[in-house]
């Protein structure tokens, strides 16, 4: 896998903050940046399910129990 290096220029309050929060965490400060960045795209691909999800509930379309709706697709095929 390469690796890239990704340079960003940050305020001097916001970088002690990233320290400290990453001495809190007993990791390097280049490893709390890496997971708060793979969090925040984490939560965005959960936002957009979430959206998804929401979108599609607004359709109006017939649910039922998963197991309800299981069964019907196998009888349908006997």
């Amino acid at each position: 896998m390469a690796n890239y290096q990704l340079q960003i220029s940050v305020s001097k309050s916001l970088y002690d903050r990233i320290r400290e929060a990453a001495g809190r965490s007993n990791v390097p400060t280049a490893v709390w940046v890496r997971e708060a960045i793979e969090e925040r795209l984490e939560r965005e691909v959960r936002g957009s399910s979430e959206e998804a999800l929401d979108a599609m509930s607004k359709l109006g379309a017939p649910t039922a129990d998963i197991d309800d709706m299981i069964a019907q697709i196998a009888s349908g095929r006997a």
